[in-house]
């Protein structure tokens, strides 16, 4: 019978074991009777209970029954004590009936226990409580009958139900831990265990251990610490809840349940090994499988930038699900090295090959990711140098194809110095596609047929092909371009030349016309003598020589840009009014210089034919000159004055002096001094020839 079963009968509190022992240490039964009527059902259920719970070596030394019916009717107080004849009449060593005060006195003598002792079995006492300490110890009675001893109904019945709740579920998971780990000592690791089989116990065994513990720390503690009254005796003693059958329920608890953890231990390591494996062998199914599949399905490398990047994003998606299974293939080497690190010698082998098969095939699949990475990566170099090879190529052979109309050299430089640059970048490009172009080739060469499992020869020589393509195409194409650059390279030189013709042209012409106003406005001298007219004759014809070169080398530029023009095929290109203006200013020229010429010579003849004159007159003054020398001398001079009075008039009619007025009039006054000297003279020669004739006429008339 158990407590939980008749729970409601046991709150009454219509019998309890107290823990007190009388003085045979028996234990002391107590029945408090109440007014008002008293279940002898439930009270016989109750005995029946109470009595459950002794050993039988307590059970052997008699109980003392303390029936209390000072509350109660006499008929009722004799009614359980016949009922305990036939419910413990072996047990049963005193009963105790506490009376009322002077209430029973009258009704004893119709019914004294005593006599009936044979027939009962036992003794039954009338006694009142304050002398109820004649049979049984102070000590050993609760407060009701004046005793010390605690007693708690309540404590006691939640305690028992504990106990009871702990034995109960330590029995059974004791039974069930001892089968299941017979269940699997019989098993042999490599038969198949049974599926059906229960592996979980129905309680918790660290539930019920710690149920225990707390039962069996608060048992010992009531025992030996006593309760709150000092006394060391409890309602929780040993002899009444059995404390040593608390503790071999744990010793036997804690040693099932180590076996257990134990099998738990040994099923989870084999149940991890199992899913170790299974999982290995998915992920090498897989990457041997499926994986290696979609490897094979993608070889080639492309035939331009955009083929390549869809060619790379496919590889990524491929990437992207390899990770997946590299990332289980992680966990699993972690998983295997925890059990290689705490595993047994009878594992270590299976583990390791384990270990070794999924390293293996997991390298080498992320091997062959790499490597069609890396191949495809090139490929995407390859293809975008050759696209902006291309590129460059088509700018390159517009410029070429593009009509060339520069305003000046300066532009013909620049124009031909950027179009070098252009075929500079080109060779460059070229260089680099060559040279990632044979890493290309040299990748391809060694994407031998393991790398996906099949010969894929003639699908390589499929890329190398296109690559080898690709790269003459380009040679072909810059090579074409580089003949065409040649050829704009001579033609933009011929052009630099041309408007270097034309500029040296037009300072020839520049430098003409400086000449022609530097002979107009600063030869103007004539000269104070024949001797400094000469000189300035002789500097003149270098001048004239200086602007004959001048003219000459402007005629021979235009004659070559008349060439060049030709050679260029610049039909709409002439050298402009570069040529009439050079002619015009070399007539000017001409016109000016003979002028020039002119005057000095007329006064070189003035000077010798005046000078010779003075001359003669100074050093042989008796020898006179002809009257006509003299109006040689003044015509000469006098036409000379009138040459310096005309302007030089060219050959489109317009008319241009010879320095300032006042040059002009400084020489004319020179001139004119000198006519007057000459002047003089022949009037000096006139009287002295009159003062001659003057004499000799004088003479002859003396004689």
């Amino acid at each position: 019978m158990e407590a939980a079963a008749i729970l409601p009968i046991l709150k009454k509190r219509l019998a309890f074991l107290s823990g007190g022992k009388d003085r045979r240490s028996g234990l002391i039964l107590t029945i408090p009777l109440c007014s008002e009527q008293t279940s002898m059902e439930e009270l016989s259920s109750t005995l029946d209970y109470l009595l459950s719970i002794p050993s039988e070596k307590c059970k052997a030394r008699g109980f003392t029954v303390i029936v209390d019916g000072r509350k109660s009717q006499w008929n009722i107080v004799k009614t359980v004590v016949l009922m305990l004849q036939n419910v413990i009449p072996a047990e049963v060593s005193l009963v105790c009936v506490v009376k009322p005060d002077e209430f029973w006195d009258k009704k004893v003598t119709h019914f004294c226990f005593w006599k009936e002792k044979d027939r009962l079995g036992f003794e039954v006492i009338l006694v009142s409580a304050n002398k109820l300490t004649r049979y049984i110890e102070p000590c050993q009675l609760t407060d009701e009958f004046g005793g010390s001893l605690v007693y708690d109904h309540m404590d006691w019945l939640n305690k028992r139900l504990v106990f009871e709740k702990f034995t109960k579920e330590s029995t059974s998971l004791l039974d069930e831990l001892a089968v299941i780990n017979e269940t699997e000592a019989g098993n042999h690791p490599d038969k198949e265990r049974p599926t059906d089989c229960s592996f979980l116990p129905s309680f918790d065994p660290e539930t019920v251990l710690q149920t225990g513990h707390e039962l069996l720390s608060e048992l010992q503690q009531r025992r030996f610490n006593g309760s709150e009254g000092g006394t060391a005796w409890s309602p929780m003693d040993d002899e009444l809840l059995a404390q040593p059958q608390v503790m071999k329920l744990l010793d036997s608890l804690r040693e099932q349940y180590t076996k257990y953890q134990e099998v738990c231990r040994q099923r989870s390591k084999r149940t991890q090994l199992e899913e170790i494996q299974t999982k290995v062998m998915q992920v090498v199914n897989w990457l041997e499988g499926p994986g290696t599949e979609q490897l094979r399905a993608q070889w080639g490398i492309g035939d331009s930038t955009r083929a390549s990047q869809a060619l790379q994003q496919k590889h990524e998606e491929i990437e992207s699900q390899h990770s997946e299974w590299f990332a289980v293939y992680v966990e699993l080497n972690q998983q295997i090295a925890a059990l290689l690190n705490a595993g047994d010698e009878e594992d270590l082998v299976e583990l390791k090959g384990l270990q070794q098969q999924l390293s293996d095939v997991c390298y080498r699949q992320a091997s062959q990711l790499e490597f069609r990475q890396n191949v495809l990566q090139s490929a995407h170099d390859f293809h975008s140098t050759a696209q902006d090879l291309s590129q460059q190529l088509d700018g390159l052979l517009g410029m070429l194809c593009a009509d060339v109309a520069p305003a000046d050299g300066a532009a013909v430089q620049q124009t031909l110095k950027h179009l070098e640059e252009k075929l500079k970048s080109v060779e460059g490009a070229l260089q680099v596609l060559r040279e990632k172009g044979q890493i290309l080739l040299e990748q391809i060469s060694n994407q031998t047929s393991w790398s996906y499992g099949k010969d894929i020869t003639v699908k390589n020589k499929e890329s190398i092909d296109h690559i080898q393509s690709v790269m003459e195409d380009m040679q072909l194409r810059k090579q074409r371009c580089e003949d065409m650059v040649d050829v704009r390279r001579l033609k933009m030189l011929q052009m630099v030349q041309l408007f270097k013709c034309e500029e040296d042209a037009a300072q020839a012409v520049e430098w003409l016309g400086e000449l022609l106003d530097a002979l107009l406005k600063t030869h103007i001298r004539l000269g104070d003598d024949a001797q400094e007219t000469k000189i300035l004759l002789e500097k003149h014809k270098k001048f004239v020589d200086v602007a004959q070169s001048t003219y000459d080398y402007g005629r021979q530029l235009l004659q070559a840009t008349v060439v060049l023009c030709q050679s260029l095929r610049c039909t709409t290109r002439s050298s402009g009014d570069t040529l009439p203006r050079l002619n015009r200013i070399w007539k000017q020229f001409s016109v000016t210089s003979e002028e020039r010429v002119q005057r000095l010579e007329m006064a070189n003849s003035f000077h010798i034919a005046a000078e010779k004159i003075l001359t003669d007159c100074v050093e042989q003054p008796e020898i006179g000159m002809d009257l006509e020398t003299y109006e040689e001398v003044e015509a000469v001079g006098k036409a000379l004055l009138d040459r310096l009075t005309i302007p030089v008039v060219f050959p489109d009619g317009s008319e241009q002096y010879f320095g300032s007025p006042s040059d002009m009039a400084s020489s004319a006054e020179h001139i004119r001094d000198k006519i007057k000297l000459v002047e003089e003279r022949r009037l000096q020669q006139q009287e002295a020839g009159q003062h001659l004739d003057e004499a000799l006429e004088t003479a002859s008339l003396g004689s």
